[in-house]
């Protein structure tokens, strides 16, 4: 397994992560013998990063996890979680950070996690569970800073959706180390200028700003929430078609422009488009590692087969960027 540099944290962190979310539903609705051969396969395999959060399953992902971490005790993984605040914090952030680490400390049954991201979007003017750049610096920074003195997180995050111009000054600032970032087939605008007119969120060449800071990048939204898949079908416990984020406005525009790529198959680029997706992921050098949800231990295996083919070679990209041109005036 490859590994690559995190930012400036001196990580060095698998390019294949292993997402334990909702979406796939793996580790929230698993069954749990199965969970634990997939992560004993994923770290023999040289993963040695571990994503979740408390919004999970509403706890179930760090129990699960929590638990086979404690059984197996791998000598070397990183694992990071989240924080989500809802409005009725925002008059007490600290407070509210505090106890939301402390609680994903119980349940993950450590005395610390490597990295903490922030999970709410973050706008330019806030407001619902949004939070303004203004309030991530002046208020959630001082927040987690005092939870990282207290040894309960080795580094800072923030899951980066939300306004574009929003998110550039929070990387800006250099608070933060770590940023989960939308990168994929349907949007690379992290990465790359994206065609005139196109029907997705621009991201504004966000790795620019993580690599100018140092920030490393952890890639989410791989596969668009499954529409890169190229199937509607979803696992029994897969959670339902998510809301599309920074691509389509519906699941079903993602699904039909995700058929569009069918050509890099037909090409003999790759073998199917989730594996097209995973290693487009892993070909941006500013990419440390990516996260595939999966809903069996198969998926964990198909998105390992992917990374161990390595980066896309640059004529599959070139016939990817051919094919994008097409979405452009189309309505998003």
């Amino acid at each position: 397994m490859q590994l690559r540099n995190f930012g400036r944290t001196g990580l060095q962190l698998s390019v294949l992560g292993f997402g334990c979310g909702a979406v796939g539903g793996f580790m929230v609705r698993g069954d749990p013998a199965e969970q634990e051969r997939t992560i004993a396969r994923a770290i023999d395999a040289g993963v040695n990063y571990f994503d979740t959060a408390v919004q999970y399953g509403d706890g179930e992902s760090e129990k699960n996890l929590g638990r086979i971490l404690q059984k197996l005790r791998p000598a070397d993984v990183a694992v990071g979680t989240k924080v989500r605040l809802q409005p009725g914090d925002f008059g007490g952030i600290s407070d509210a950070v505090t106890a939301s680490i402390v609680g994903s400390l119980s349940r993950l049954q450590r005395d610390r996690v490597d990295i903490f991201h922030l999970h709410n979007p973050i706008t330019t003017s806030g407001g619902g569970t949004t939070l303004s750049a203004r309030q991530v610096l002046e208020d959630v920074v001082p927040a987690f800073e005092r939870v990282r003195a207290q040894g309960k997180t080795r580094y800072l995050g923030i899951t980066a959706v939300g306004d574009t111009d929003a998110l550039r000054q929070v990387i800006d600032a250099r608070a933060f180390d770590s940023a989960q970032i939308v990168y994929n087939m349907l949007n690379p605008s992290a990465g790359e200028d994206l065609p005139p007119n196109y029907p997705a969120q621009d991201y504004g060449r966000l790795f620019d700003a993580t690599a100018a800071a140092g920030v490393g990048v952890v890639g989410i939204r791989v596969l668009a929430g499954g529409a890169l898949s190229g199937s509607a079908k979803r696992h029994p416990i897969a959670g339902p078609a998510p809301a599309p984020i920074g691509s389509a406005l519906s699941y079903d525009a993602d699904l039909e422009r995700a058929r569009r790529l069918l050509p890099l198959l037909t090409d003999g680029f790759a073998a199917s488009l989730a594996e097209a997706a995973t290693r487009f992921a892993i070909s941006h050098p500013a990419m440390g590692t990516i996260l595939v949800g999966m809903a069996t231990p198969q998926q964990f295996e198909d998105a390992l087969a992917a990374v161990q083919k390595g980066t896309l070679p640059s004529a599959a990209l070139e016939r990817l960027s051919s094919l994008q041109q097409a979405f452009s005036g189309e309505a998003r």
